[in-house]
Formats: structure tokens, C-alpha cells, sequence
């Protein structure tokens, strides 16, 4: 994955308390008032409406293509400063300040921008929809072994535990909380039993491909690994018939 080429980053919102469904960054100031869009003109037909955000995001999009073209020159995280961003960017620190409430959030945004997109669940079956969460994890996996870049940048935010908690909150626990929620999908099913521990139970779907795709670099998951997974797990947490 080229580290350019993220997905298009979330509209910023304030982080709930336990970070699911929320945005990476602090809340955008106020929109300007302007025209009413639906109003008519002098000759009945409605004016033309009015196209802020596309500007904004283009803004937001060269902010985190200069933290990365920055990282990508070895600019350590220590050594990242809003005013360097900005600087790189072409743009005032306000600018970037009005879309992340720091460095932090903006860096946690520069990552998830470079992993690959979380796909929507196919919702067929509880089965279908593990599977597609642990190829995801696949993808993810695989993805920070190729892209020295994206490897680099997590080794480092390690030592930030600020930054770390900031990404699992609003990155991990969110992945989390969809996985249980399919595990509970399957007890009402009857494809699991209703005395699994699910943040054990979560452990086992993912921990497989973690340990393939993060800690064993001479391991290459392949396609079908998703599949064999759940389906040995699911094997094991079946009710008895």
C-alpha cells in the first residue's frame, strides 16, 4: 500500500468516552453562515450552493500528505511540530488547529489515513461476517509488514503513551466493539454458546492472524487463512446439539 494513497480520512468529531464511532480529531469550527441554498432567485431558480467543504478537504488532505512526506524524510515523531506541518503544508498553524486538537490526533488521523479501509460487513451470517473482520486484520497485518514507513511510525508511537491510547481508543476499540457485537449476534443465532467469555472469545478470532502478520514476519497468511480461523474457532464455542 502506497503511503500515500490512504483512504479519504472521517469528518472530525469529538471523541465520546469509550471511542466508538467517533472521529479522529477535534471538532471543525462553525460553517459561515450564508444564502439559504433552497431559497429561490430573482427568476425563481434556486442559486447556486455553495461548495465549502470539498476546499476543506483538499486543505485537510495536504496537511496529512505533509506529515507524511515529512516522516517519509525521517523526521523522527519528536521532532514533528504543528509549525513544521503547517510550514510543509502551506498553510497557518489556526488552519491545522481548527481540525485537530494537536499533533496527537492529527498523527492518529496520518495513520489511519495510510492502513486500509475497514469494509462493511456482509451481514449473511454471523460466519460471513467473521470472516470478513479477520481478512480485514489480514489486510491491516500485512500491510504494515510491507510498508516500512507505516512499521516505523507504529514502533514509534509506542513510545508515546498518549498517542498509543489515543489510536487504540479511537481506532482499536471501535474494531473491538464491532467483533463483540457479531459474537453476540452469534449467541442470540445459536451459533455460539452463551457462557463464552467474549473478550476471550475476541482474543481467539484475532490472535491467530496478529501473531501471522505482526509477530511472525517469516509467516505470510494467505488467502483462506480467514476462513480456517473462524471456522476452528468456531468448532470449539458451538452449543451442543
Amino acid at each position: 500500500m502506497a503511503a500515500r494513497g490512504g483512504a479519504t480520512v472521517p469528518r472530525g468529531q469529538h471523541h465520546d468516552a469509550h471511542g466508538a464511532g467517533a472521529g479522529t480529531r477535534g471538532a471543525h469550527g462553525p460553517q459561515a453562515s450564508g444564502p439559504d441554498t433552497h431559497a429561490a432567485g430573482p427568476h425563481g431558480a434556486a442559486p447556486p450552493t455553495r461548495r465549502g467543504r470539498p476546499r476543506s478537504e483538499a486543505v485537510e488532505r495536504s496537511i496529512i500528505d505533509a506529515v507524511v512526506r515529512l516522516l517519509e524524510e525521517g523526521v523522527s515523531i519528536a521532532d514533528l511540530s504543528i509549525e513544521r506541518i503547517a510550514r510543509t503544508a502551506g498553510v497557518g498553524k489556526a488552519t491545522i488547529y481548527r481540525r485537530w486538537e494537536g499533533k496527537e490526533s492529527l498523527l492518529v488521523d496520518v495513520v489511519r489515513s495510510m492502513e486500509p479501509v475497514d469494509p462493511p460487513l456482509p451481514g449473511t451470517s454471523v460466519r460471513d461476517d467473521l470472516v470478513a473482520l479477520v481478512e480485514t486484520m489480514r489486510s491491516r497485518g500485512l500491510a504494515k509488514r510491507s510498508s516500512a514507513l507505516l512499521h516505523n511510525v507504529f514502533a514509534q508511537m509506542q513510545s508515546y503513551p498518549t498517542l498509543w491510547e489515543m489510536y487504540h481508543r479511537i481506532a482499536v476499540t471501535p474494531r473491538r466493539e464491532r467483533l463483540e457485537a457479531v459474537l453476540r449476534r452469534g449467541v442470540e443465532t445459536g451459533e455460539i454458546r452463551a457462557d463464552v467469555d467474549f473478550d476471550l472469545l475476541g482474543d481467539l478470532f484475532v490472535g491467530p492472524m496478529l501473531v501471522r502478520t505482526v509477530l511472525r514476519p517469516e509467516s505470510t497468511p494467505g488467502p483462506g487463512s480467514a476462513e480456517r480461523i473462524v471456522d476452528s474457532v468456531l468448532n470449539g464455542v458451538r452449543p451442543p446439539s
